[in-house]
């Protein structure tokens, strides 16, 4: 993806409501991944927000930071987390997660790893991680090719991505 695209995709997302979108929570250190996973929930049919350059947060974050993050992932359709070695170090998306957990039912929650090799699955072994269904690239029944899906790996069921962004 080429720089400036990127950016504008980023810019679009920063910009953008929460109320119905898909909150997607990620690390700061996540940057790289960034764009590539909004691209990926957009292609799908989301309307993704990231609170990056939220207009509303403070310059540093405090208490106002906190009260304004509860609003918006109540305000989401969905929440998708950038699962990734990141994830656990950062103070904000563990908390982004939980307010998640007590506001959505776990239908409207997924993570979405981000790991050098397919077959790394480390994360989902962290702790409330795996409490989680996944997004993941791959094979569903009914389908000729391969597809974004979200994985309950607890049922060994999948429904394709772009139907949980609409359905549910």
């Amino acid at each position: 993806m080429e720089f400036r695209d990127r950016e504008a995709l980023l810019k679009r997302a920063e910009e953008r409501s929460p109320h119905g979108a898909t909150f997607l929570s990620h690390s700061s250190k996540d940057e790289d991944a960034l764009a590539g996973v909004v691209r990926i929930l957009e292609n799908q049919g989301a309307s993704v927000y990231i609170d990056k350059k939220d207009p509303t947060l403070p310059p540093y974050t405090n208490k106002d930071t906190a009260q304004t993050l509860r609003t918006r992932v109540s305000q989401s359709k969905r929440f998708v987390l950038l699962a990734s070695e990141n994830s656990k170090d950062s103070k904000w998306v563990p908390w982004e997660l939980g307010l998640a957990d007590g506001f959505k039912n776990n239908n409207k929650i997924a993570l979405f790893p981000v790991v050098e090799k397919s077959t790394d699955t480390a994360w989902i072994s962290w702790e409330y991680l795996g409490l989680y269904d996944r997004i993941v690239y791959g094979d569903l029944e009914g389908y000729d090719e391969k597809v974004w899906m979200v994985l309950d790996k607890k049922r060994n069921t999948a429904t394709q991505l772009a139907k949980w962004l609409r359905d549910y």
